[in-house]
């Protein structure tokens, strides 16, 4: 006999998370061995004592967790994607009907605590995997990754000669004023220093970077991507930027210049545990 599912949502419900989350569950086990208790004391310092109840500083620190585990970068995209995984839910000590925080509150709590902050509480979990017997100590592996810079080729600004030489800014002028390249756009604050903001290259770089250059403009079909002419003639020799001197031009093969920051990983292999950032 064919059988039929019908569904009637129920008005009320007897249900328990934790019965629902199985014991093997990553994020169960998980919590068993992770007590994340200690933030509400750091960040305390940096709440007042009236007002509206904030979220809470574990809960926090969760989210972020989550957030890295699962690679999810978006806070908004992060809510939803907790909010539909009870396994999450009993992560963070939020019951299925209990509403979450919003993604605002995400935010701004991210900006309201130091990095000191973050880096502590690295620390302190760092410690628990050592103490733990994660962490052999023996081999440590190094490597690093460019991660996408949240800025845009337009403000970029053109260093200046460490010596005012006519014929040293004549053959850097094409980088600030060339038809071909987009009009900049002027950064309101400057947080770069005096040596990000100098040329440091030598005269042989520059000459060579410019005959690449030139042998961009002159083929008819470049590479994937490098149709606009901002990502194309752009270098870190002759360029820096204003709003975020740390940021630096990254090219790879078959793709456009972009805005990437250098992050250098290690990790120790015992359990491939990452031990600095």
């Amino acid at each position: 006999m064919l059988g039929q599912k019908d569904y009637k949502e129920k008005l009320y419900l007897s249900f328990s998370l934790s019965h629902k989350v199985p014991e093997d569950n990553f994020y169960r086990r998980l919590k068993r061995v992770l007590d994340l208790q200690f933030t509400r004391n750091m960040a305390r310092p940096y709440y007042g004592k009236e007002g509206q109840k904030s979220i809470n500083p574990t809960v926090f620190f969760c989210l972020m967790l989550i957030g890295y585990l699962e690679n999810i970068i978006s806070d908004r995209q992060l809510m939803e994607h907790v909010g539909m995984r009870m396994d999450l839910l009993y992560f963070i000590d939020y019951d299925i009907d209990e509403p979450l925080p919003w993604h605002s509150t995400i935010s701004r709590t991210r900006k309201l605590l130091p990095d000191a902050i973050f880096e502590e509480v690295f620390e302190r979990v760092l410690g628990m995997c050592v103490a733990s017997g994660m962490a052999c100590g023996q081999t440590q592996a190094i490597d690093s990754a460019n991660i996408k810079a949240n800025a845009s080729l337009e403000s970029l600004e053109v260093k200046k000669p460490m010596q005012a030489l006519k014929e040293h800014i004549k053959k850097i002028k094409h980088f600030n004023d060339s038809q071909d390249d987009p009009p900049r756009r002027k950064a309101k604050k400057d947080r770069s220093n005096e040596d990000q903001r100098t040329i440091k290259s030598s005269k042989r770089q520059l000459r060579d970077l410019f005959t690449h250059q030139q042998w961009f403009k002159k083929r008819e079909f470049g590479p994937h991507g490098s149709g606009s002419p901002c990502a194309r003639y752009l270098s870190n020799k002759p360029h820096y930027l204003p709003v975020d001197p740390d940021s630096r031009i990254a090219v790879k093969p078959g793709k456009p210049r972009q805005l990437y920051y250098l992050s250098n990983i290690s990790v120790d292999t015992a359990h491939h545990l990452i031990t600095h950032v």
